[in-house]
């Protein structure tokens, strides 16, 4: 697959991350990474709030954080269902530019912290006007891909969607809960509602 160039000012830094869900199991996570949010240009055209996917090495090493300037290859994402991010694969990653200095994680950016404090944290659900308004720059509040195994006999009938969760700190004051995300199972009028109860009850939020 040809692989666009792109140049760009980071706008936010997401975790990259996907949740798999079966009907009333417990659901699942991938921690993939992180999501890149750019204004800049694809191609040289001008593109804003384009999103680049990068591996967790890839943070690691740059900690990246809002403002930084940086350019690179990668291709398109194959099946926009499946992703929040437009491209992945990146090559030839160059950071430009550094103009903001080292930051902890807030709702106004910081840098993002590893994957591993994520798991650690856990999440629960955000309302998705929230998600979209108020977390813009926050890298706990995120937009993740999420797959349903509509039979957990039968693997491969699955459905996506995407949901926003937040990963942070209990009592930020821009929190605002979303309704309970419903789960379909196997036969019509099968479904199972996750209010985050237990999530809740036992405290570790995920």
């Amino acid at each position: 697959m040809d692989k666009i160039d792109f140049t760009g000012t980071i706008v936010s830094v997401k975790a990259r991350l996907r949740l798999i869900r079966s009907f009333d199991q417990i659901p699942t996570h991938q921690y993939q990474g992180y999501t890149l949010i750019l204004d800049g240009e694809v191609d040289s055209v001008s593109r804003n709030r384009f999103k680049i996917a990068i591996g967790p090495k890839a943070h690691e090493q740059h900690q990246f954080r809002i403002g930084d300037s940086i350019r690179g290859k990668a291709a398109p994402i194959p099946d926009s269902e499946t992703e929040w991010a437009e491209y992945y694969k990146v090559s030839g990653l160059k950071l430009i530019e550094r103009t903001v200095l080292d930051m902890p994680p807030s709702p106004t950016g910081g840098i993002a912290p590893p994957l591993e404090q994520y798991r650690e944290q856990g999440h629960l659900r955000l309302k998705r006007e929230t998600c979209e308004s108020e977390c813009v720059q926050c890298p706990f509040g995120l937009t993740m891909p999420t797959q349903i195994i509509l039979d957990h006999w039968n693997p491969s009938q699955v459905k996506w969607r995407f949901e926003t969760h937040c990963y942070g700190p209990r009592g930020c004051p821009r929190y605002k809960s979303g309704p309970a995300y419903r789960v379909p199972g196997r036969k019509p009028g099968m479904v199972y509602v996750d209010d985050d109860v237990e999530r809740a009850v036992s405290g570790d939020r995920d």
